[in-house]
């Protein structure tokens, strides 16, 4: 058994794994955006496949898809042409080198943020959320929400199994999840299995526990008016988000959704 990251390695299993027919997630980033009056220039940070980048440059929207992984961004550029794809680290990066041209929004979907495990690194993503947006520009986030998992335990330590088949081979993933307190990390891990002769391969990951008062926090810090921040409806939501669903008012369940305008002056 090798420890590797086999979705990110290999991004059109990725997508057979999560498919998006309807484009759920950048739908909703850009009724977001469009519902707070976006300008057109957008920076898709953690991109992964480029499928929500694509779908907000299909939008009419100007849009720089990054991510860290290599093999990700080729396949945005064969699959999800349209958005600048570049490869940047959400730890802290370089608004110069992603175009030079300051962006009205920042979409980072799909817990992406949440890659950003200590305080550094989450200062680090919005210090450089802050360089790269204009003044009033919106930073839009969607992720795992920490307090759900304050007593709850319908997640965690009980093994989930998800099978499916992509060219020709059936695949099986069996996924755990344990909370760290310690380091208030949610850890993944993965094994997955397939009928084509090859070895099981383990795949570790783990997400920061955000809370909601704690993201208000370091959002405040860092010069960013909260103007949503609830848990749905959204595109991971159950029920999902829908065209015409106005923002929540409650932030219980088990995904949060940011919006953040950059303030004129820090």
């Amino acid at each position: 058994m090798t420890d590797a990251n086999l979705l990110t390695d290999n991004p059109a299993l990725y997508e057979a794994r999560f498919p998006d027919p309807d484009r759920l997630a950048g739908r909703w980033a850009e009724d977001c955006l469009r519902r707070h009056g976006a300008g057109p220039r957008v920076l898709d940070m953690g991109c992964g496949t480029g499928r929500d980048a694509a779908h907000l440059h299909s939008a009419g929207r100007t849009v720089t898809g990054a991510d860290l992984s290599e093999a990700m961004l080729a396949h945005a550029r064969a699959h999800h042409p349209g958005p600048a794809y570049v490869r940047a680290d959400l730890h802290g990066f370089d608004p110069r080198e992603l175009g030079g041209t300051p962006f009205d929004a920042v979409v980072c979907l799909d817990s992406s943020v949440l890659y950003c495990h200590t305080n550094d690194q989450l200062d680090g993503f919005l210090a450089s959320c802050r360089h790269a947006l204009t003044p009033g520009g919106l930073l839009v986030a969607e992720m795992r929400n920490g307090a759900y998992f304050l007593g709850r335990t319908d997640l965690l330590d009980t093994p989930s199994v998800n099978t499916f088949t992509w060219q020709g081979a059936a695949y099986r993933s069996t996924t755990t999840l344990t909370v760290d307190r310690t380091a208030q990390l949610l850890r993944r891990t993965r094994v997955w299995t397939s009928d084509d002769g090859s070895a099981p391969v383990e795949q570790r990951s783990a997400w920061r526990l955000l809370f909601p008062r704690e993201l208000r926090h370091f959002l405040a810090v860092h010069g960013f008016e909260v103007l949503e921040l609830h848990d749905g409806p959204g595109p991971r939501t159950e029920p999902v988000w829908c065209e015409g669903d106005l923002p929540g008012h409650t932030a219980d369940a088990d995904r949060l959704h940011v919006v953040a305008r950059r303030t004129s002056s820090h």
